[in-house]
């Protein structure tokens, strides 16, 4: 059954969204840097419009062949994350088009703010398919890490059936390309391992 979910976020990892803009764990930004982060943060967090879709599928693996319940793909790399998995969960989520405004304006008055929302923006998201997995785990048990199209050999192209099955421009409305990249940017889609009991 597909289940369609919103949220909210009250913050973002910014250590995360420091790494984003290239700053190590051990570099420690201006003064300057800090405070346009926290205007950029609240600007971000205030347009935030996290909505998800998920289900689940039988997975059957042979070798480096997976039939995933709604596709059929050869990846080496989504094998190995899957290995002892009889099941998935596929989700996809955004964290919506006012991210994708702001860095549209700013891109124009500010490219400052524009890294940095870009980065914030790119924090948030993650921190949004955290709270997805976290439910999938709480709803189905055990998982393995997300894992998603374009990683390792996974084909990025497996987004058009996962956009299908998932409905997902009708469900929460993210849009596909002709090259397989989605609008509003700050959108993933992934399949999550469930471990077998």
């Amino acid at each position: 059954m597909i289940k369609v979910i919103r949220g909210r976020l009250d913050g973002f990892d910014g250590q995360e969204a420091l790494r984003y803009l290239g700053y190590c764990k051990r570099d420690i930004p201006a003064d300057n840097v800090r405070s346009l982060f926290e205007e950029c943060g609240r600007e971000v967090l205030a347009v935030q419009d996290l909505r998800a879709v998920y289900s689940d599928f039988p997975l059957a693996t042979e070798g480096d062949g997976l039939d995933l319940g709604f596709a059929r793909v050869k990846s080496h790399s989504l094998a190995l994350n899957l290995t002892g998995c009889k099941r998935t969960v596929l989700f996809a989520c955004t964290a919506g088009a006012g991210i994708d405004r702001l860095l549209a304006k700013y891109n124009r008055i500010s490219p400052a703010k524009a890294a940095v929302v870009q980065a914030v923006g790119a924090a948030l998201v993650e921190g949004w398919c955290d709270e997805i997995c976290a439910r999938i785990e709480r709803e189905y048990g055990a998982v393995k890490p997300r894992f998603s199209c374009g990683y390792g050999d996974l084909p990025l192209t497996l987004q058009r059936d996962i956009f299908a099955v998932l409905s997902v421009t009708k469900n929460i409305g993210i849009t596909l390309s002709d090259d397989c990249f989605m609008t509003p940017t700050k959108s993933v889609t992934a399949i999550v391992g469930v471990i077998e009991k």
